[in-house]
């Protein structure tokens, strides 16, 4: 079981014992927008339900554990432990809700689907088409074969990179056999 405090302006902390680690979830959220930060602090098992003040800075928790009280400073995105109690004197306490667990806004992307072959495009009187490529404005019409033949196929070794001819077995540049 967890806690929740609404800090305000978009702003919420989310805090889970699980263990012995406190597990803080930051979420910071806007209309355009939204950022989640989770931080996990090895503390102890709680005994009792955690305390969370506003301070000038951000925010305090104070986490009882059957060692003691630990204190987590937040400040943004950022948290750490601290040993500074200053602020429970003049920080204001904030309400804590409980709460199954902390938010988890990651949804899983749909798997794309394959891409459909290119289809003859057209844009008022020019069409466009990919294979054979061609394209046709009104009555002008270029096109542009691209079948290739193996006797105009360049072949290059694969140690050297120098060109060879598709009769040779071994390069004349590095003396590599050629498969």
């Amino acid at each position: 079981m967890g806690y929740v405090c609404e800090l305000g302006s978009g702003y919420s902390i989310y805090l889970d014992n699980q263990g012995t680690q406190t597990m803080i979830t930051t979420v910071m959220s806007s209309p355009s927008q939204q950022q989640q930060t989770s931080s996990s602090i090895s503390t102890g098992v709680w005994t009792a339900p955690p305390k969370i003040f506003r301070t000038p800075m951000g925010a305090a928790i104070e986490i009882f554990t059957a060692q003691g009280e630990v204190f987590i400073s937040v400040q943004g995105n950022a948290t750490s432990v601290t040993s500074e109690t200053s602020f429970i004197g003049s920080a204001q306490q904030m309400q804590m809700q409980q709460v199954a667990s902390a938010p988890s806004f990651s949804t899983p992307m749909e798997p794309m689907s394959p891409m459909l072959p290119m289809q003859p495009l057209k844009m008022g009187n020019m069409q466009m088409n990919m294979n054979p490529m061609e394209m046709r404005m009104g009555s002008v019409a270029t096109s542009t074969s691209m079948s290739t033949s193996s006797s105009s196929t360049r072949r290059f070794c694969s140690q050297c990179g120098k060109a060879i001819e598709p009769s040779d077995r071994f390069c004349s540049n590095c003396g590599h056999h050629l498969a």
